[in-house]
């Protein structure tokens, strides 16, 4: 049983209040984010418009739901992708001997040969305005973390005087797993997957930043932050508002990432 501290209480209430307030836009306005009406181009905030317009008439708060959901969706697929291979590798390797570890070892130091950045730029250039694409590069190059520390984590589990003491009792693999191996990874699991939704959040952000991500009309955060900073003079309250968002998505993320303790039943 994992026990949470004060901190990622807090990360998990600020990013559940973000999800929850971009659902409820979303499913109560009609107009969508990529509605133009450039009679009321860089409206300021009002009663009609919460937050305002963007340069062609389009409400803000909504385009912000938007892409706080699409943030979230990339974040959370990516986590449970990458955590899933990454400790389900490490945990067989640490688990099987020399052979496998050797060659996922290969494939690790492949991958890390190149900055992480690096690969999703590319990927993300080779198939321009791809959600998948995105996903893809950002998944193959996080697996990596979780792979080498559960690896290494496993293999000191595997090895105690418990373990063995499980195995000459005659207990299966699968309890091994259970009770021995993942509550003393658990935690770590868990702090990998939060920093892990940061990054994806800011690397989708990234490559809107530079035009080889999502495409317009989509609303997407880094996206928006670009196509707005020609108006920053006209409309600074606009500029501020994705960047706003970045920051407490990925300020949510990190206070999640804190030392998470396991309470183990023996």
């Amino acid at each position: 049983m994992l026990l949470l501290k004060r901190n990622q209480y807090i990360g998990i209430g600020l990013l559940s209040l973000l999800f929850i307030s971009a659902l409820t836009v979303s499913w109560s306005t009609p107009i969508k984010g990529s509605v133009q009406d450039l009679s009321n181009a860089l409206a300021m905030p009002s009663s009609a418009h919460w937050l305002g317009t963007d340069q062609y008439g389009r409400s803000m708060v909504v385009r912000l739901s938007e892409a706080i959901t699409l943030s979230f969706g990339l974040a959370l697929i990516c986590m449970l992708t990458s955590s899933i291979i990454g400790t389900g590798l490490g945990t067989l390797a640490a688990w099987q001997g020399k052979r496998l570890e050797q060659l996922l070892d290969v494939v690790s130091n492949i991958l890390l040969a190149m900055p992480a950045l690096v690969v999703v730029l590319l990927l993300s250039a080779i198939f321009p305005g791809s959600f998948v694409a995105i996903y893809v590069a950002i998944a193959m190059v996080q697996w990596i973390e979780y792979y080498r520390v559960v690896k290494s984590r496993s293999r000191i589990v595997l090895a105690s005087s418990r373990v063995e003491a499980s195995k000459m009792l005659g207990f299966s693999n699968l309890y091994v797993l259970r009770r021995h191996v993942w509550p003393e990874i658990a935690g770590t699991v868990l702090t990998l997957a939060a920093f892990g939704g940061a990054n994806a959040v800011l690397m989708m952000a990234t490559l809107g930043f530079v035009y080889v991500g999502l495409q317009p009309p989509i609303a997407e955060l880094g996206l928006m932050s670009v196509e707005l900073f020609p108006y920053y003079e006209q409309a600074p309250w606009l500029l501020i508002q994705p960047l706003i968002v970045i920051s407490l998505l990925v300020l949510g993320f990190h206070l999640i990432a804190g030392e998470t303790t396991s309470e183990t039943e023996y």
